[in-house]
């Protein structure tokens, strides 16, 4: 019995040509709506890129079809290519019976256009449709998707199809490649589990006692309720294929291929390795990183993206796809075939041993400036509290999301330090709306230099982050596994 049967057992059509551009009515339980009125020659532009919201079949391979919710028809939804600094218009059309938000991770927009209930962004209403104006920025690798509660609807939100690759054109591009493949990585077919068996993976190792001991006293009732559930899939595709079913990626011998990678994952970390080559990570998050460094395997938590380069030198057919067995065999892969080449594509495991560290990407260590006030955000959680799912907490309360209620006050300008203290067993994917920050201490350890907008947070470890609140507005800041922020992983702030 492998691990996927243990956990089983154990638990398009075009847009309207005439759209008319009125205000979104918030529905109940969203904030207040923050609508940027069109200028006329907004109104009367051409959008650079359209994209449709409905339910849609999805073929991952030649035997396997999934029905959810999908961009223009397809998984993933169509690669953007914008220019930085460069005003862009997409039109939205959603044609599913929920409001629906699209939300451009990764950059520093407005909190009108960002696309979160929480703060403000007017919705796509159900049946209607919306034109989104904003300016590109920063450059480098993002990406788009919903963001709405699914809780304990399985066909919404992050459990859907809906997400897409971004790669917003610097102005200068040093070109040290010859070619970018872009590789979106999702699961399909979701059903709730009691079995969590994620393996540690991230370094440095080890564990905090003393937030153990937090985590014991915030959950009392634990060991005499049930686990939270836990999501697990039965599917697994790269680019909307399972191994073996897509076309694959076809190189030649010298080449430099450019990979750029997203986790479009609801829940998952996914690591990905083509045996006899390795990967020269450039940036994390779309961000270039101060040390280039050349790695066996990339991992990527829920909503981290990396750019990496692979010089393609071992002639053959491999398989890239992910370490773990059953991930792999159940679709997490894609065929990397040399020209010239034939046979069945092999699969090597990568060497033993290795664990993935942003300080391996960092520059030199020195002191970073002082902020000007460390925001200490303690995670907790109470076991199956949340609907059967573990309820959440940041410094013992849980989001509510009918109030929305702002956490923490900023100035604009301002420079700030999350102390993001993870008091469970949990390793959580924390992700910041509209702002870059710098990653500057991990487990107690300094670093300095890397960038990003999602941070991975080992169980019972502290990892500190800086950012400049430059964005006036509200800000979301949650765990980014869709069933943590349902269940109360949330905190907003509000930057004046």
């Amino acid at each position: 019995m492998d691990r996927r049967d243990f956990l089983k057992n154990t638990g398009l059509a075009a847009l309207a040509a005439s759209v008319p551009w009125a205000s979104a009515t918030a529905t109940d339980g969203m904030a207040p709506t923050k609508e940027t009125p069109l200028t006329a020659a907004e109104r009367a532009a051409k959008a650079d890129y359209k994209l449709r919201i409905a339910r849609g079949i999805l073929e991952l391979g030649a035997k396997r079809f999934v029905s959810t919710t999908l961009y223009n028809g397809d998984f993933p939804g169509p690669l953007l290519r914008f220019k930085e600094g460069q005003r862009t218009i997409v039109d939205v059309r959603n044609d599913t019976d929920v409001a629906e938000q699209v939300h451009w991770h990764g950059q520093h927009l407005p909190d009108s256009v960002d696309g979160a209930f929480e703060e403000g962004t007017p919705p796509i209403p159900a049946h209607g449709q919306r034109r989104l104006v904003f300016t590109p920025t920063p450059s480098g690798l993002r990406y788009y998707h919903t963001h709405v509660r699914a809780g304990t609807d399985l066909a919404r939100g992050l459990y859907t199809g809906l997400a897409g690759p971004v790669y917003i054109e610097p102005r200068h591009d040093p070109g040290t490649y010859d070619r970018e493949v872009f590789l979106t990585l999702k699961e399909f077919l979701p059903y709730l589990n009691r079995v969590d068996m994620d393996a540690p993976f991230m370094a440095p190792d080890g564990m905090d006692i003393d937030l153990v001991g937090i985590a014991a006293k915030a959950d009392p009732d634990a060991g005499t309720v049930p686990p939270g559930y836990e999501l697990n899939y039965e599917a697994y595709a790269i680019n909307g294929k399972m191994l073996g079913e897509g076309e694959p990626i076809k190189v030649k011998r010298g080449e430099r291929v450019l990979l750029h990678v997203v986790n479009a994952s609801a829940t998952e970390n996914y690591s990905l390795a083509l045996p006899g080559h390795t990967f020269k990570v450039i940036a994390l998050d779309g961000n270039p990183v101060p040390t280039p460094a050349e790695v066996p395997v990339l991992w990527l938590g829920t909503a981290e993206r990396i750019s990496a380069i692979v010089e393609m030198n071992r002639p053959g057919v491999w398989v890239l796809g992910d370490t773990t067995d059953d991930t792999r065999e159940a679709g997490m892969g894609i065929v990397v075939e040399y020209a010239g080449a034939s046979g069945e594509p092999q699969w090597q495991a990568p060497p033993t041993g290795f664990k993935w560290d942003y300080r391996r990407f960092a520059g030199p260590v020195g002191k970073p400036a002082k902020p000007d006030e460390i925001i200490d955000l303690l995670i907790t959680a109470r076991q199956s509290a949340g609907e059967g799912f573990d309820l959440w907490s940041i410094n013992g309360v849980p989001f509510d999301d009918k109030t929305m209620p702002v956490m923490r006050k900023l100035r604009l300008g301002g420079r700030y330090r999350l102390r993001l203290r993870n008091a469970s067993d949990d390793i959580h994917p924390l992700h910041l709306h509209r702002h870059s920050f710098e990653i500057v201490s991990v487990m107690g350890q300094p670093t300095r230099g890397v960038m990003k907008d999602v941070v991975l947070v080992p169980g019972f470890q502290t990892t500190e982050v800086d950012f400049i609140a430059d964005q006036p507005g509200l800000s979301l800041f949650h765990c980014h596994m869709q069933s943590h922020m349902d269940y109360g992983f949330m905190a907003l702030f509000e930057t004046a």
